[in-house]
């Protein structure tokens, strides 16, 4: 097996109509699995209609990874130098004044480049580019606590259902990669991050409400239960991101935030969920979140809670 500093020529990939040169090929990223680089590019090939669903038109935080999991992580807002031409971007604005032309996805070709750049994860705002400052997906994470064990987070993904089928609200499940289960929502884009935000945790409350013995919605993590699942209401403000549908998440195992079905909840093991297992589940089942775009939500009754919430003095927890 080559190690992780061979030199080895590189691959051409045919993908669609456009081909990506992957240069060191063999340099193993995940050394407890022997996956290569190319391997990387491999699953994501296996994988390209869920990975784009999941980031076409949003702007994509990269995660990348040059010398492995075992490496240095680098956090890349701004497209890498030496992009080819025919990769697309979208501008996004900080509150510094300062702005990032950020990688725009808009087929598989472009996600093949960005692991020729060494990324591992992909991480998009829920926002596209038509509109970045409304967004167009409701994120609910299950966060749980460092002892709080898997059977509560299945727990509280099925009250998080019980809710949204009350709302008449689509949510479509994924697990993490890590210890949580992510549920999205796709929702109409007329609403500013903030709004989106203030439904969200309008949305936690609730949760909370039904099971406070296993959730919290406590902002400060040291005042968090240590067992209780952590609705993290926050990942639906402007700028703030997490592993894409279908993205390898950088730690050892190589697993992946892979979309599930609600049945599926109270028996997956998402360490089961890797590199090396996703691509034949994907061949079996085809992509679970293949309708999400189908199915809309307004928020209005969450904002219509969030208001009662506020007027009841219910104290808005920080983190902006």
């Amino acid at each position: 097996m080559a190690g992780p500093s061979s030199k080895t020529p590189a691959v051409e990939l045919s993908v669609g109509d456009r081909t990506v040169r992957i240069s060191n090929p063999d340099r193993v990223y995940f050394p407890a699995l022997g996956a290569t680089k190319l391997d990387v590019a491999h699953y994501y090939m296996n994988v390209g209609d869920g990975i784009v669903r999941a980031l076409r038109d949003r702007p994509c935080m990269l995660h990348r990874f040059p010398e492995g999991v075992s490496g240095e992580k680098v956090h890349q807002k701004r497209l890498p130098h030496g992009a080819p031409s025919w990769i697309e971007t979208v501008r996004v604005d900080f509150p510094s004044g300062r702005h990032a032309d950020e990688l725009c996805v808009t087929d598989l070709a472009s996600v093949i480049w960005a692991v020729q750049m060494s990324t591992i994860e992909f991480h998009p705002w829920n926002s596209r580019r038509a509109d970045t400052e409304r967004p167009d997906e409701w994120r609910i994470d299950l966060d749980p606590m460092p002892e709080c064990g898997f059977d509560t987070v299945r727990r509280v993904a099925h009250i998080a259902r019980e809710i949204l089928d009350e709302l008449g609200a689509v949510g479509w499940p994924k697990t993490s990669g890590g210890s949580g289960l992510h549920v999205y929502v796709r929702i109409q884009p007329q609403w500013g991050f903030g709004d989106v935000r203030r439904a969200a945790l309008a949305f936690a409350q609730e949760v909370e409400r039904r099971a406070p013995n296993d959730v919290t919605t406590t902002w400060w993590r040291k005042d968090r239960p240590t067992d209780r699942v952590f609705v993290d209401y926050n990942q639906n403000a402007r700028d703030h991101t997490i592993a894409s549908a279908y993205s390898l998440r950088g730690v050892p195992e190589a697993t992946v935030s892979t979309p599930i079905t609600w049945d599926e909840v109270d028996d997956v093991s998402p360490r089961d969920l890797t590199i090396a297992t996703v691509p034949a589940r994907v061949a079996a089942v085809g992509d679970l979140h293949e309708g999400i775009d189908e199915a809309v939500f307004s928020l209005e009754p969450l904002l219509e809670w969030a208001e009662r919430d506020e007027a009841l003095g219910i104290p808005s927890p920080g983190g902006d």
